[in-house]
C-alpha cells in the first residue's frame, strides 16, 4: 500500500503505526496533517467509534484510511471507562487527570485491579469493504502511575506476565505485546496477503 491516512490526531499512535506497519505502507500520515477536524465519536462500541473516524478521514482525503479505538476495561468498574477513556481525559486531553478520576473512582483501591486495553482497528479503503481487527491484552493496575515512556493510561497498567507498567518499558517491547501490537498483527496479516492477491 503506498498511501494511508491514521485517523487520529495523536502523535504516539502515528509514531506506533509507522513503527509497526513498516515495510507495507510506504507512507503514513495522520488526520492532523491533512488538517481534519476529529469526528464526534458518538458510537456505543469500539468498533463503531473506529468506523465513525475511518469513514471521515477516507471521505476527506479519498485515500485508504485506518482508525483505532482503544481504551482501558477495568473490571471492578464494569468495564468503565471503556469506549469513554479519552473522555475521562477532557478537553484538551490530560490523561495525568484521568488516571487521579480512575484512582477515585476505585476508591484509591487500585493496586491488582484487573483491566485490559482493548484495541480495534477499521480499515476503510475507497470502493471496498470495512476491514475490522481486534486486540486484548490483559493486566492489572498499579498506583502511583510508573514511568516516563507510552501515553495515556499506560503508566498505571501492567501487562499479565509482567512486572513493570507499559509506560516502564522500550517501545520495541510494548510492541510486541500491547493490544494495538495484536490487533496490528492480524492488519499486517491481512495487508500482505492483500499485496500478494491484489
Amino acid at each position: 500500500m503506498k498511501q494511508l491516512v491514521l485517523a487520529s490526531h495523536n502523535k504516539g499512535k502515528l509514531a506506533e503505526f509507522r513503527d509497526m506497519l513498516g515495510g507495507l505502507v510506504e507512507e503514513i500520515r495522520s488526520a492532523a496533517d491533512y488538517h481534519l477536524p476529529e469526528p464526534a465519536e458518538t458510537g456505543t462500541t469500539f468498533v463503531e467509534n473506529a468506523l465513525i473516524k475511518s469513514h471521515a478521514a477516507m471521505q476527506a482525503t479519498k485515500l485508504p484510511a485506518l482508525a483505532d479505538d482503544s481504551g482501558l476495561s477495568v473490571d471492578a468498574l464494569s468495564g468503565s471507562p471503556g469506549v469513554y477513556s479519552a473522555d475521562w481525559a477532557g478537553i484538551p486531553r490530560d490523561f495525568d487527570r484521568a488516571m487521579k478520576k480512575l484512582h477515585d473512582a476505585l476508591s484509591g483501591n487500585v493496586n491488582g485491579q484487573k483491566a485490559r486495553f482493548i484495541s480495534v482497528l477499521t480499515l476503510s479503503r475507497p470502493d471496498r469493504d470495512d476491514e475490522v481487527f481486534e486486540g486484548v491484552c490483559e493486566g492489572t493496575l498499579v498506583w502511583p502511575p510508573r514511568g516516563a515512556g507510552g501515553f495515556g493510561y499506560d503508566p498505571m497498567f501492567v501487562p499479565d506476565g509482567h512486572k513493570i507498567t507499559f509506560s516502564e518499558m522500550t517501545e520495541e517491547k510494548k510492541n510486541t505485546l500491547s493490544h494495538r501490537a495484536k490487533a496490528v498483527e492480524q492488519l499486517t496479516a491481512f495487508l500482505a496477503n492483500d499485496i500478494v492477491v491484489g
